[in-house]
């Protein structure tokens, strides 16, 4: 129940004020024992959707964190998910219930609910094929909060010749924001920033070694961009996707109310 249905409640007198009172202090989180406390609001409140970090935390305690956010928003997202874990929930849940992508190493549990459908869509790009794990997590959380994702992978700047055909790819779907990864010396989200007409995230990867290594060069070469890039830090594929999400679900309503009002100008 949320603050929409309580209020109703209310209103129609199916609930007396004291019982709304204690239901709406009740809305925002949700308590597991003394260790987690679950925001599963988050989404209506920030439109962003609440996700279990699996790492560093006990298979077991994953599980049951997974089994209340399933109970409360019918669909669990869990990110950095080991072998460990990844063995913990499949012995927890059916197999039609749960979502496994081994490169972004991310799991999603449900009820059987499918994931909303926004309208949004985001595009994604990686420099090479070992920057697909951190551009894959991304992807999935943009999936999971309601767009249509588009990928191109592998269209580095070594050879700088594959990255036209994919932008046609990712041009022809209207992506509101595209997310680039990048490890190494970084460079590609400075490039596509500069051939669209879109917000481009650069998520700069682990990938590269030697001096400037671990994703630090990347991170710092992204964040000395010429055009026009927002930058997240080494590895965040979940900000990264979140943050393109949140892009295009804005664009996408926005256009949806547009064509609701014009709707309503040409009835009157």
């Amino acid at each position: 129940m949320d603050l929409t249905d309580i209020l109703k409640a209310v209103k129609d007198g199916k609930m007396d004020l004291e019982t709304a009172e204690k239901q709406a202090r009740g809305l925002g989180f949700v308590s597991y024992m003394d260790i987690a406390k679950l925001d599963s609001h988050r989404k209506s409140r920030t439109g962003v959707i609440e996700a279990i970090l699996a790492d560093c935390k006990d298979p077991d305690d994953v599980v049951e964190i997974a089994r209340v956010m399933v109970a409360e928003s019918k669909r669990a997202l869990i990110t950095r998910v080991s072998p460990g874990h990844l063995e913990a929930l499949k012995q927890a849940f059916d197999h039609d219930k749960l979502e496994w992508n081994s490169r972004a190493r991310t799991v999603v549990i449900h009820d059987g609910t499918p994931a909303p459908r926004t309208g949004g869509v985001v595009g994604f790009v990686s420099a090479g094929t070992a920057d697909i794990p951190a551009a894959e997590e991304a992807r999935v959380v943009a999936s999971e909060m309601g767009c249509e994702t588009v990928a191109v992978y592998d269209v580095g700047v070594a050879g700088i010749h594959r990255l036209i055909p994919a932008l046609d790819k990712l041009k022809a779907r209207m992506p509101g924001a595209i997310v680039v990864a990048a490890g190494r010396e970084g460079t590609l989200p400075t490039i596509v920033s500069g051939l669209v007409d879109v917000p481009v995230i650069g998520l700069p990867v682990s990938t590269g070694y030697g001096a400037g290594g671990g994703g630090k060069a990347a991170l710092l070469a992204m964040l000395q961009s010429c055009s026009t890039l927002a930058v997240v830090n080494i590895d965040a594929g979940f900000v990264a996707g979140a943050y393109a999400a949140r892009i295009a679900n804005m664009i996408a309503a926005a256009y949806t109310h547009g064509k609701e009002d014009r709707a309503e100008q040409t009835r009157e």
